[in-house]
Formats: C-alpha cells, structure tokens, sequence
C-alpha cells in the first residue's frame, strides 16, 4: 500500500500531524493508500515556505516560469500510463476518461506556459498632455487552491498552471477522497529543480487544513472548485482578511430540446452529459426539457440510450460507460434524492435503484417523469446519474423555468435554427452554454458560474488575469 507525504518547501516532508486518510478505490471499496491527514502546523509551514519564496519567483521573467510548467507536461506525459492507472483507481474513473483527464492536465500546463509572453498591461490615455499612465499587472501573492474530488488532477493543474507562471506561489490542498494522483505528481516535481516553496501539496480535512489555509495571515487569495456550502464558508472565513476568493461550485445545468432539434444527436448529448463519470461533474446536464411535438420520441430515444449504457468495472476492455460513485454517502444521497422525488408523485421512466454489481456504490442510469418544477430533484444537484425529463410547448415559460434555479453554471440547447440558438444564449443565465452538443468545457474559455455557482473562473486568458492584481501609475514630466 503506497505511503505518501507532504510535499512542502520543494521536500516530500512527513506531516506533522501523525494521522492519516485512507484512501479507498470506490469500485474494489477496499483502502489502496494513505497520505497524511494534514493539520494547522502543516498548513502554516507551507505557507510559510510559499511566503518566503514569493517575491524571487515573481521577480523571474514569466518565459523562466513558464520553462517549469512544460517540465511539468513532459513529466505527466512521461508517466501518464501509471498516473491514469492511480486515477482510475483512486476515484472509480473509467481508465479511457482517467487518461483523458491526465492528457488535458499536461496539454493545460503547455498551455498556460504559451501566455508568459502575450499577458499585458495597458497604456492609458491621460487628460494631460505632460503625463502618461501605464497600467501594470503584477501577482496577487501566495495562493492557496482547494481541489475537488471528481477531476483532482486537472483542477489540480487549474489552479497551479496560472498561479505559477503569473508569479504567484501556491499551496494547493487536495480532496480528501483523491490525494493519491496529485501526490504522485509530487514525487515527480521533487525530481526538478523548481525553486523551494513556490509550489505545494498539502493533504488534510477541510475543516483543519483547509480552515487554516484560508484564515492564514499571508495567503493573498483562495481558489476553490467544490460544494456550494464550501464555497459559502470559505467566503465567511475571508471576510475579516477581505481576501479575494475565485469559486468553482455547483450546477444544475438545463437542457432544452426544441421540436426542429436533430433528436439523435439530442439524446447522445444528453446522455453524454449527464453519465459522464457517473453524473459526478459540476457541469453535467442535470434536468431536460423536452417540447411537447417530440416529447415521446425524443424520452423512448433517450431511455434506450440510458438502458444501453454499462457501468462496471473501470479497468474493463471495452471500457464502460461508467464506474462507482465516490463512495457510500454519495450513493445514499442520490438513491434518497430518488425516494423523495418518487414520493412527490414523479415516476421512475427506467432504473431507480441502487445497482448490486458484486462490489463498488453503483447507481443505474435513472429517468424520472412528472416531477414538478419547484421539486427537489429539479432544483438541486443530484451529482449521480440521475436526470429528470420535463415537458415544455410555451418559449418563455421553459426559459423562465431553465434559470428558475439557485445555480448558474452550464446550460445547453438543441435546435437547427439559428435565430433560435441567438435568442435562446441571449435569455440563459448560465455562465456556459453549449448548442448541439455534450457539456463539457475548452482550456482556452471561461469556466465561470452565476448565481451560487461561484465568483470568478477559471481557463484562458481571464481565468489567467484571476491571478494577477492591477497598478496604475501616473508619470508626468
């Protein structure tokens, strides 16, 4: 069983605390490693070593920054067979979408390392005619990141890729559920000669370690991708600091089928969207509205697209559609979401059930019918495979009820009109909206939600600027 440390001041280091997590593979349920359950001493020494290394690395050339993240790409592409492996078991990740998550992270690192010479600043127009004003953009500081459970090394890569290469050092804290991955990455980082401190990897609970990264003193700001409660507490606990927070929470992404959609490529859509590692994505489509004129074959399309989808094993060749839930709370919580919606009056179209599959916390693809608009199965994530199916004839009820939620983050539609695609984006309220295809976002966009989907974003150009603070400075002569 593999034993992993803290990775702090450029050093796999033992935690000060001498507890541990273990770390379970959702589809065996039995414990493949442990890493160390990380306390408050933890956290402030690797803060401490990010202070203290902050102002040289920002003090290098961002082409000099950007060296180490295409170190960091090759390193991922030189192991990626034995860190897709680690993902697919530490999470319950079908192998072929593990190796795409490790693919996409170093691709992300490449990436990032080709803005070290196009951000800028700006040159401002002055009303004196004797005075120029440059606008300089310069790094926040230390950062501290917070990944999720569900996508741990790409997040991973989305928070340290434009921290490091804007200046910024970071101390990243990894879910509890997935450490093992980020880890191992640290094992090869060790290996470089990245200056101490600038980058590292602490594991813990969220509410010790995480609790004291966010209240540090000397951590300028936090970015997070997880739960709408986090998010929230993370917010609270950045108050008295008055800290800038960039926050990556939930969706309940709607997609609305209209009567000209291509229903084929509706349903794949769909059903891509919301199986995807077993419905556990922010972005999966969560709830379909399907227009009366082609609301039952479009439903008897999609509910053989559902029953046709495996699940199993994630190792398996071929490989399934998808593999486990993280683990048994997360299973409880999507059959019980299913209970209550059955008892509100809805129907259960196909599955419903906890799936018994000899070993893992498996959940059979799931429609629900009738559900009612205000229920809860509409309004909140599900996180499961699990998608309720609406019936809409009249436009501005079914946007109306698109945006009815608490949540901002995708959306999508299908339709082969264009002066329907333009109205329809334009109506959305969703920081994301997809047209005639899966929910899934570029590395070169904006990942960003409204609502209590978050604050700031993440990706491109203006997921890079999240990093990077303002001066502007007068000079007259």
């Amino acid at each position: 069983m593999e034993t992993y440390q803290q990775f702090i001041n450029g050093a796999l280091v033992d935690s000060h605390s001498s507890e541990w997590i273990e770390i379970e593979n959702p589809y065996t349920t039995q414990v493949i490693a442990r890493a160390p359950r990380g306390d408050e001493t933890d956290a402030d020494r690797a803060v401490e070593a990010a202070k203290a290394s902050q102002a040289a690395w920002a003090k290098q050339a961002p082409a000099s920054r950007a060296a180490y993240l295409k170190k960091f790409a090759a390193l991922i592409r030189e192991n990626r067979e034995r860190l897709a492996r680690v993902l697919a078991s530490e999470q319950a990740k079908i192998l072929p979408l593990a190796q795409v998550e490790i693919d996409v992270t170093a691709e992300y690192f490449d990436y990032y390392a080709g803005w070290a010479r196009i951000y800028e600043g700006e040159i401002i127009n002055s009303d004196d005619p004797r005075e120029n004003i440059l606008l300089f953009q310069k790094p926040i500081g230390v950062v501290a990141g917070i990944c999720p459970w569900n996508f741990p090394f790409f997040v991973m890569a989305r928070k340290v890729a434009p921290a490091l290469l804007t200046g910024c050092s970071i101390v990243l804290k990894p879910s509890s559920n997935t450490p093992a991955t980020t880890f191992e990455f640290a094992r090869l980082v060790a290996g470089l000669d990245l200056p101490p401190g600038v980058l590292n990897f602490v594991s813990g609970g969220g509410a010790t370690l995480g609790t004291a990264l966010v209240r540090h003193p000397d951590v300028d700001m936090v970015s997070l991708t997880g739960s709408v409660e986090a998010g929230q507490e993370i917010m609270r606990n950045a108050v008295d600091k008055v800290m800038k927070t960039s926050l990556e929470l939930g969706g309940k992404a709607p997609a609305i089928i209209f009567p000209d959609a291509d229903i084929d490529l509706a349903v794949k859509g769909v059903t891509d969207s919301r199986l995807i590692y077993s419905g556990q994505v922010c972005n999966c489509c969560e709830r379909v509205y399907v227009h009366d004129a082609i609301y039952d074959e479009f439903v008897g399309k999609l509910k053989a697209s559902f029953e046709a989808s495996a699940y199993g094993d994630p190792f398996a060749d071929p490989a399934p559609v998808y593999s486990s839930q993280i683990d048994a709370a997360q299973l409880e919580k999507i059959s019980q979401m299913v209970t209550r919606a059955v008892d509100a009056g809805a129907e259960v179209l196909t599955g419903g059930k906890q799936a018994d599959v000899g070993t893992g916390y498996f959940y059979q693809p799931t429609l629900i019918t009738g559900a009612a608009q205000d229920s809860e199965i509409v309004q909140q994530e599900v996180f499961g495979p699990v998608l309720p199916v609406l019936r809409w004839s009249d436009y501005d009820q079914v946007i109306a009820d698109a945006n009815g939620v608490e949540y901002g983050l995708t959306s999508s539609v299908f339709t082969t009109t264009i002066n329907t695609v333009m109205q329809a984006v334009k109506d959305l309220n969703f920081g994301e909206t997809y047209v005639n295809r899966e929910h899934f976002e570029g590395i070169q966009g904006f990942h960003a939600g409204w609502r209590k989907s978050g604050v700031g974003g993440a990706d491109g150009k203006h997921g890079l600027y999240e990093y990077l603070q303002s001066q502007v400075v007068y000079i007259r002569y």
